[in-house]
């Protein structure tokens, strides 16, 4: 199911060059299943027509308020819509918005949403020099403490540039959630290490990460703070704290850091079980070669008894029985057993383990994810 399937959202577009992102914005946000409606001020109407609004919603475009009360309608008591997005937000618009000052489409919208207690969200876009204003981040400030979600703007050429789409509607999702992860804080580890043979050559696996990326994004949307713990070579994944690691000892020493404080840590990676004997220089071709391989600790047991849920991931075609002996170490809460040919699919088969509990899923891996948190939360 689309994550924002039967969610109505008004998108409110400001005048800022950031604008002509805003059509890119509204498709991807049907994409994943949502009604938008446009709103656009004065200013905006300079950089983008309405009726390329009018196009990428397939909602009339509005421009101003009428005697229809379109303010009331969809973002007052028992409106139609469920989230005001303003992006992109000038200094101007969150200015205003943060004292209370209506006097375009955008604010009198704003005013209403917030007053109504729906959710808003606010994606500002300005050159860097306003962004570093201290009214402007003392009313951005201002807008937090609302309740209004911020997304940070990415910080480039001197420009406090408008947010990716990706991360944009990760944070409308999120918004829109039942929020069941709040105040939770949640560790992943995934992805493949990669172990050093020679000077040329590595050990690793075929794991590509996307469990463990599927698993961080559902957590960011149920409201989590998240932090995922992952090999660079598998992409950075917005909305949460990336911490890059190579080796399994690399990995250990992260995940080891980062368990104090946390709520729950997902085992998700394919930590090397063992460590090549390292020869100094290239391993000559063309001719046998022995290698030694030594045997590593598992990290889940030096994370078990720490007072973190955990949730352990085994592979092979023993899975299942590994899976139910990692039930007995403490903390560990389900365990996913799957077999090799899952690892770099986007889809899988997981036996999902509880102590008292078995059930097979099958799906895409991010549906996978939406399971696991179902069953944890």
């Amino acid at each position: 199911m689309k994550k924002l399937t039967d969610i109505h959202i008004v998108l409110g577009v400001c005048g800022s060059i950031a604008a002509v992102e805003t059509i890119k914005l509204a498709h991807e946000l049907r994409r994943r299943g949502a009604k938008v409606t446009g709103i656009i001020s004065p200013a905006g109407c300079g950089i983008i027509h309405p009726d390329a609004l009018t196009y990428a919603c397939q909602n009339p475009a509005l421009t101003q308020i009428t005697g229809m009360v379109e303010h009331v309608k969809y973002c007052g008591e028992g409106g139609e819509a469920d989230l005001l997005l303003i992006a992109p937000a000038t200094a101007n618009t969150v200015g205003k918005i943060a004292c209370g000052i209506d006097d375009t489409i955008i604010t009198t919208f704003a005013t209403t949403a917030i007053g109504r207690g729906m959710p808003v969200v606010v994606v500002p876009a300005m050159h860097e020099s306003m962004y570093r204003h201290p009214a402007v981040r003392k009313n951005l400030e201002t807008l937090k403490e609302l309740g209004i979600d911020v997304v940070p703007p990415r910080m480039e050429e001197e420009k406090a540039k408008i947010a990716g789409i990706d991360e944009i509607c990760l944070h409308v999702e999120r918004a829109v959630s039942p929020g069941t992860l709040a105040g939770k804080r949640v560790l992943i580890s995934g992805g493949s290490c990669r172990e050093e043979l020679d000077d040329v050559r590595i050990l690793t696996t075929r794991s590509g990460g996307t469990m463990a990326k599927e698993l961080a994004l559902e957590a960011f949307r149920l409201g989590a703070e998240v932090t995922l713990v992952m090999n660079p070579m598998h992409g950075i994944v917005p909305c949460v704290k990336n911490i890059p690691v190579i080796t399994a000892a690399d990995m250990h020493a992260a995940v080891l850091r980062e368990a104090d404080g946390a709520d729950y840590y997902l085992s998700a990676a394919a930590i090397s079980d063992f460590s090549p004997k390292r020869v100094d220089g290239k391993i000559p071709s063309g001719r046998e070669t022995s290698v030694t391989l030594e045997p590593l600790e598992k990290l889940i047991t030096k994370i078990s008894g720490r007072g973190v849920r955990i949730v352990g991931f085994k592979l092979g075609e023993d899975a299942e029985k590994e899976g139910v002996r990692l039930l007995d170490l403490p903390d560990v809460v389900l365990v996913l057993a799957n077999r090799p040919e899952t690892m770099g699919s986007p889809f899988g088969e997981y036996i999902f383990l509880q102590k008292d509990h078995k059930e097979t899923v099958t799906g895409t891996k991010d549906e996978i994810a939406g399971k696991v948190w179902d069953v944890l939360v």
